[in-house]
């Protein structure tokens, strides 16, 4: 193929800069991946331009034995494929040629008579490992920074450039099936494992191994399947019995809203009965169709929010701030003692600090299980299990924590203790040292009045379980500087957590946005819907758990505080319903209690068997399921707009961000703002307008409903908050 289907990007740089080829040796080539526009490599169009090109001549080099793919350092591979290139295309037919024309190269690439080599390390995601697992061999480096997989289905495609069939025939289905469907990216030793490369190396060594590999002068056996390629992966009854289990592990996981899964099981599973002909046709029609889903479009969103926070971690001139090196956490409870254990195994030495010895064994015990279970699962090696150990400290008070450069406090949510204990940390610690907080609802301005030098004085409000919840609120107060700002979002990327800025306001975002929801899901429950079917209705929605699941998890006691401080920030619009103080009166406060809207046994909760004693019942019983969702989705919604009309986060994809990666909200929607842009800003206006109008459920909250000023003004306009 002659042209180039991906688009062009306006700075293309001239033909043949891209791709260059060095000849140490009369019978080697490398190919070396060194695009000028890009600080990563990445399968955009002008080095797929280049690349053919360069293949091509390759091919007619009859003097040739070995070649070697390779990358600019031994950790920047390629980057996978352009990922903005794929958002912007709206029309199947130019995906369908896409994929036909990388399948037509790397064929060419699989066909060549020398050797072939890929020499890879850093990422080496999608399209950088389907051009790898065309290469002969696969030679990675040993190094933390290299991770391999295919993790197309993340975004709402599957691997489209031969992975889908290649990746089966070289591990098997069972395995790549794994891969494909969970996205997973592997270190260098696990994809050796998996078979995924053939060789690991130390990265100085990288490029010399595989020239020799390359060269025939080093042995580099391919690790086979055996007789498990006949019995398990040719067996169409041991086919059906793994497609039946990954369908429905697909279907318990997404509940079908994601069709990328689908067609990846399909595609794997046939690969190897398929003919090689039919590869290219195959994966270009699932490409063509998936890759123009408002799914698709909507996580590749999500991807591009995510990309725009790793730049809150750098200063306005892209330069790194200084590494925190030794942290003060001041509390450990559930909150405290997961926020040092992450600290701790990301390098940062802590020094824990608690009044109960009681507590702080139970968190030294608890950071110690949980590298455990990773060292169980070799997810870290021996030597990082003892490092981490070693990095954790308890101690019973806030002495010695002078040597300490970042503090955060994670005590109880009362003013007056927070101010007490950052007051203590700040005559310890350095003038420049940052003073956070946790505060899940407290003013952070607030908490900073009276202390020496408040622009080091900072929100780091983080989530439950801190290990696993992605997101961490950076809340500005009115003095921090934009030093602080930066120093703590790169902290926040340096532990694997995804930051977003806002504004010092009650709630901050998150759980400001939650308040309407759950407080709707209250009254709903109350006015006599079923509780099941309120939870049954937000999980078909797309919502990872039920609003009352949700409560039970939270705490309905700290939901119960949570929505009092917005009553007192917001006015009437956030009045809560009081259908939880009988709760709260029983001391019946979910999960921690042992009993809620669900009883916990210690086994799958089940619906409590006396919530009809809760009830009042009134007409909402009778509404339909889309209605029991617009009073939840719509009045979360429209506090979402409200927020971003007062600047509380900077633009509608760092709320879109925090709004997926802090209440779960369901991916495929793409954030709350986009799923509004979605259905239509103006139909969401009219209803919001009938749902003002309607009988208010279980008590009044005027304001609620009634449609924010900046939703109006964007359905008369453009129809979204996004600039063009």
């Amino acid at each position: 193929m002659d042209t180039v289907s991906l688009p062009m990007p306006a700075n293309a740089p001239a033909p043949g800069t891209c791709v260059r080829v060095e000849r140490p040796e009369p019978a080697l080539a490398i190919v070396v991946f060194d695009p000028p526009h890009r600080s990563f490599p990445v399968f955009d169009a002008p080095l797929v331009r280049d690349l053919r090109t360069v293949v091509d001549t390759l091919r007619a080099d009859k003097s040739l034995r070995g070649i070697v793919f390779t990358g600019r350092k031994p950790d920047q591979f390629l980057a996978g494929a352009d990922i903005e290139g794929i958002g912007s295309i709206t029309d199947p037919e130019v995906f369908r040629r896409a994929c036909h024309e990388l399948h037509d190269l790397f064929n060419t690439i699989a066909g060549l008579e020398a050797r072939t080599v890929a020499a890879v390390g850093g990422p080496v995601p999608g399209g950088a490992l389907e051009l790898s697992l065309a290469c002969d061999r696969i030679v990675a480096t040993d190094d933390r920074s290299t991770r391999i997989g295919l993790p197309e289905t993340q975004l709402g495609i599957i691997p489209g450039w031969g992975g889908s069939h290649r990746l089966p025939l070289r591990i098997g289905v069972p395995a790549a099936l794994d891969a494909i469907l969970t996205g997973r990216l592997f270190d260098a030793r696990k994809a050796q494992k998996l078979g995924i490369i053939d060789r690991v190396t130390k990265p100085e060594y990288l490029v010399r191994i595989a020239s020799d590999i390359a060269m025939g002068r080093m042995p580099c056996p391919r690790k086979t399947r055996g007789l498990k390629s006949v019995f398990v992966d040719r067996n169409p009854l041991a086919l059906a019995l793994i497609g039946r289990k990954a369908r429905k592990g697909v279907d318990a996981k997404t509940r079908g809203k994601y069709p990328a899964p689908y067609e990846a099981i399909q595609l794997v599973l046939g690969a190897p009965s398929a003919r090689h002909s039919t590869w290219a046709t195959s994966e270009a029609d699932a490409v063509a169709k998936l890759g123009v889903t408002p799914e698709c479009k909507a996580l590749v969103s999500i991807f591009f929010g995510n990309e725009k926070a790793k730049a809150l971690g750098k200063g306005p001139d892209g330069e790194r701030p200084a590494a925190v090196e030794h942290a003060a956490v001041v509390g450990a409870g559930t909150m405290g003692a997961g926020i040092a254990s992450v600290l701790a195994q990301k390098g940062v030495r802590v020094r824990l600090a608690d009044l109960s010895s009681e507590a702080l064994g139970k968190a030294l015990a608890g950071h110690r299980k949980d590298l455990s279970v990773k060292k169980s699962r070799r997810r870290i090696q021996a030597y990082e299990f003892d490092a981490a150990i070693d990095r954790l400290d308890a101690v019973p008070g806030t002495i010695g924590m002078g040597l300490c450069d970042f503090a955060i406090e994670a005590v109880a949510e009362v003013l007056e203790v927070k101010r007490k204990v950052l007051g203590a940390l700040a005559q310890d610690m350095a003038d420049d040292a940052i003073l956070a907080t946790n505060t899940s609802s407290l003013s952070v301005d607030a908490i900073a009045q009276d202390l020496p030098h408040p622009e080091r004085v900072i929100g780091m409000h983080f989530f439950n379980p801190v290990p696993k919840m992605p997101l961490v609120e950076i809340i500005r107060g009115h003095a921090t500087s934009d030093a602080v700002v930066t120093r703590t979002a790169a902290l926040a990327l340096r532990l694997g957590k995804t930051p977003v800025i806002c504004r010092d306001v009650p709630g901050f975002l998150v759980n400001r946005l939650l308040g309407p929801y759950l407080d709707e899901a209250v009254r709903l429950f109350v006015g006599g819907v079923e509780p099941l079917r309120l939870d049954r209705v937000m999980l078909d929605f797309g919502m990872p758990m039920g609003p009352l699941a949700l409560l039970d998890e939270v705490g309905i006691d700290i939901a119960g505080h949570a929505a009092t401080s917005l009553h007192e920030g917001y006015g009437e619009r956030m009045t809560p319903s009081d259908g939880l103080q009988r709760f709260l009166d029983d001391k019946r406060l979910g999960k921690k209690s042992g009993l809620g809207f669900y009883q916990h046994k210690g086994g799958k909760p089940e619906l409590a068997t006396d919530l009809d004693s809760f009830q009042r019942p009134s007409g909402v019983s009778s509404l339909g399921d889309d209605e029991l969702v617009d009073r939840m989705v719509l009045a979360m919604f429209n506090e979402a707009c409200r927020a971003l009309g007062e600047g509380v986060v900077e633009n509608p994809e760092a709320l879109d961000l925090a709004t997926v990666f802090g209440m779960g909200f369901a991916p495929f929607h793409g954030g709350l703002l986009r799923y509004g842009e979605r259905r239509g800003l103006s139909t969401i206006v009219e209803r919001l307008q009938a749902l003002a109008k309607a009988p208010d459920v279980q008590g009044r909250n005027p304001g609620r409903f009634d449609p924010a000023p900046n939703l109006t003004q964007a359905a008369a306009g453009s129809g979204s908050f996004r600039s063009k």
